[in-house]
């Protein structure tokens, strides 16, 4: 077979690794062990066994152990959230963050169902200017004369990268976090304000919760994405007072949000800062069911799993932590933007020694959480992934015939296991096959899923 005629997106040598790997004897194994990952792009390599006893008898009920596994391993999925590492993992992590916003918008997982009555917002807090960009703005012209498209590589870029404030930017980037903290400190005073009540008095009649998720903009500036709810004093179970609007909740967040400011000490050649939030604030009512808004429960829920497995390599940088300043050269690709980026990093790294610029130059100074929510707002993470590992583990008990403890409370089992990491990853031949595995299983899944909301949407017609 000539160049020419391998499948899309194969070199000859990813191919001859291919047929190797699809030629060998435990073939058929290594497909459902990477099945099972969702084809993860990265597995963990395993090595070791388990045993399951009866502590009563010590009777073997179930033993397993690598020895007979394609290279004597077990691969299981590495959980990277990062869509630029692994696209199945990262689904799995966006589907997570999807339950996890739209249960504290309309109830499950724990979150009574009346919670879609509760005022709720879908707001966009953005940094200040460190000078003009590329842009696409309302007139349809750039600054630079240029109307520029959608995906015009010069969008976010500086018009003048010699007078752009790149370390204000990455400071900024940096202390982003501590600015969403002090919103969050502000909003109960602001609110407690407009009623005309104390603090205290606020928290026994209302809460407040939240669910928010960080991105980037194309100029490589942090930005935060929150769904913001009232609760009564008890969270979702109680209904919060009439008093407490969606208007009211978006006019308090305006005011928290023009309080926030984090001062920065001079330092080395820099002068002393006060960072605050950019002037583009946005603040939207989420609209309950039925109401014929715009901005519905799945649309934000969607929203916001979208940015959660996404980082700063969106902008062009890389998604690991540098080394060394001279790595820089060994990335010929890099945009000369995120280039001077990081090197603001490098640069005003021995000035501020505590706020470790360089450990986080590959996310242009944040170094915060991409998605994080108030305790009350709805379930975990962890809560869905245990639900998950449950469930298999469930599967796994009805097809070894292994005692049931939901059905028999006294059949327990002791399970004896040792597990060795034995390294990651996959060879050519098998990345490509773990891609198109990824992507049949994505296919099944949206298949399925559309079928369902066209069965869910049928005899809606009156004809």
């Amino acid at each position: 077979m000539t160049t020419a005629e391998l499948p899309a997106g194969l070199d000859p040598v990813t191919w001859k690794d291919f047929l190797r790997v699809a030629g060998q004897p435990g073939f058929d194994r290594w497909d459902d062990q990477v099945r099972r990952t969702g084809g993860c792009a990265d597995p963990i390599h395993l090595t070791g066994s388990t045993t399951t006893l009866d502590p009563t008898t010590g009777q073997v009920l179930y033993s397993y152990d690598t020895t007979g596994e394609p290279g004597g391993r077990l691969r299981v999925a590495c959980g990277n959230r990062r869509a630029s590492r692994c696209p199945a993992c990262a689904w799995t992590y966006a589907g997570d963050t999807y339950q996890l916003i739209l249960s504290g918008l309309t109830g499950g997982k724990g979150v009574p169902s009346t919670v879609v009555d509760h005022p709720r917002v879908f707001a966009t807090l953005t940094a200040p200017s460190f000078g003009p960009v590329h842009n696409r703005p309302t007139s349809g012209r750039c600054r630079c004369g240029t109307a520029h498209t959608d995906t015009a590589p010069d969008l976010g870029t500086p018009l003048d990268p010699e007078t752009y404030d790149y370390a204000g930017a990455v400071l900024w980037n940096n202390h982003a976090s501590d600015l969403w903290r002090y919103v969050t400190i502000y909003l109960p005073r602001e609110l407690a304000a407009r009623i005309g009540i104390t603090q205290r008095e606020l928290r026994e009649r209302l809460r407040v919760s939240y669910g928010k998720v960080a991105e980037f903009q194309k100029r490589g500036a942090i930005h935060f994405h929150a769904v913001i709810r009232f609760d009564g004093p008890d969270g979702p179970d109680t209904a919060p007072p009439a008093w407490a609007t969606a208007g009211l909740l978006a006019d308090a967040l305006r005011a928290a949000a023009a309080r926030a400011a984090v001062t920065v000490p001079a330092a080395g050649n820099q002068p002393a800062r006060v960072l605050r939030w950019g002037v583009q604030l946005d603040v939207q009512p989420i609209g309950a069911f039925g109401d014929g808004e715009d901005l519905t429960e799945q649309a934000v829920a969607s929203y916001v799993a979208k940015y959660a497995t996404k980082a700063a390599e969106t902008t062009g940088t890389v998604d690991r932590r540098i080394g060394e300043l001279a790595e820089l050269d060994r990335l010929p690709d890099l945009p000369d933007h995120t280039r001077r980026l990081i090197q603001a990093c490098w640069d005003l790294d021995a000035d501020y020694p505590d706020r470790r610029l360089w450990a986080w130059a590959h996310m242009l100074g944040f170094r915060g959480h991409f998605s994080t929510k108030a305790r009350r707002y709805s379930t975990t993470l962890g809560a869905l992934r245990q639900a998950r590992a449950d469930y298999r583990a469930d599967q796994e008990r009805h097809e070894r015939g292994l005692p049931d403890p939901d059905t028999n409370p006294e059949a327990t089992t002791l399970v004896i296991a040792h597990w060795t990491y034995a390294g990651h990853g996959h060879t050519p031949g098998e990345s490509w096959l773990a891609q198109q595995i990824h992507r049949d299983i994505t296919h099944a899944r949206d298949t399925a899923r559309q079928a369902r909301a066209d069965l869910d949407g049928w005899g809606d017609d009156d004809g």
